[in-house]
């Protein structure tokens, strides 16, 4: 069988960009078992409730929401149960000392197998006030119909 290369998405976690203020992002994997993997392999996940958290020097993900595996037996997995976080110590270290401070949380943006193996895209935020929210959705808007007026601009030009 050949070797799986490249990057595959899983699941995204749209809704953390709009809620959070993205500080630093860590690339970890995760300790899942067969029946998680294959059915991580269908693309059926769902990240939009999970959070992580430090404990114990381990870094974990909870509420992170992976499907049963259809062809599963009794050796299925509970669908949304705690998963250990794999990251360097030096890593965990650094992420627990930013996570005491206050308002800084850890958010997973997304879920992607990377040559072959699972891989969670873990985010160190601080959540965004309802004023800094329409800031951002007011500045994509503003970009947006800048493009679209300098496409009409060019349209215009090519035409005439």
């Amino acid at each position: 069988m050949a070797k799986e290369t490249g990057k595959k998405l899983v699941a995204q976690n749209k809704k953390a960009r709009h809620e959070y203020t993205i500080l630093d992002t860590y690339e970890c994997g995760m300790v899942l078992t067969g029946t998680e993997v294959k059915s991580l392999r269908e693309g059926r996940a769902n990240l939009v409730d999970g959070y992580a958290y430090v404990q114990g020097g381990e870094a974990w993900i909870d509420n992170v929401f992976i499907p049963e595996y259809a062809q599963g037996t009794w050796t299925n997995h509970s669908a949304r149960r705690k998963r250990k976080l794999l990251l360097h110590k030096m890593e965990i270290r650094k992420i627990e000392s930013k996570v005491k401070e206050t308002g800084h949380t850890l958010v997973p943006l997304s879920l992607y197998f990377k040559d072959g193996r699972a891989k969670l895209e873990l985010a160190l935020a601080v959540g965004k006030k309802l004023y800094d929210k329409r800031q951002t959705l007011r500045e994509r808007q503003d970009r947006r119909e800048a493009d679209r007026a300098v496409a009409a601009a060019r349209r215009r030009s090519g035409q005439g």
